[in-house]
């Protein structure tokens, strides 16, 4: 019955600190969070810009074709252009969202490793 009590004092005494690095593992998730959301918010913006330049450099091109084959060849270009820029942007902006998951968990990993129960 005693070690019932010590063992639930020992509990007490470490709630503060516990309580304690919670704060801190969610204040440090928190500002790694808001740097990530700008970094992905600023992929975003880019990639959009570039679209937009790109599809307005395609309407000046294609406006000055006279010929069929020379529209479909400019058509072509743009969409293989479109495409691929479309795809490197995806794979970039996935990894800002994955890299952001990385950053807001990983304060809480030494917490969670003190929680998780071991086989003895």
């Amino acid at each position: 019955m005693a070690n019932a009590n010590q063992n639930s004092a020992n509990r007490n005494l470490s709630q503060p600190q516990d309580s304690r690095e919670q704060i801190d593992a969610a204040d440090a998730s928190m500002n790694s969070f808001a740097g990530g959301i700008q970094a992905i918010a600023t992929a975003y913006s880019d990639y959009t810009k570039k679209s937009f330049e790109d599809t307005r450099s395609f309407v000046e091109k294609l406006s000055g074709v006279k010929s069929v084959d020379k529209a479909i060849e400019i058509q072509t270009e743009f969409a293989k252009s479109a495409f691929e820029t479309f795809m490197a942007e995806s794979q970039k902006i996935g990894a800002l969202y994955r890299d952001l998951a990385t950053q807001s968990y990983k304060p809480f990993g030494g917490f969670l490793a003190k929680m998780t129960p071991t086989n003895q």
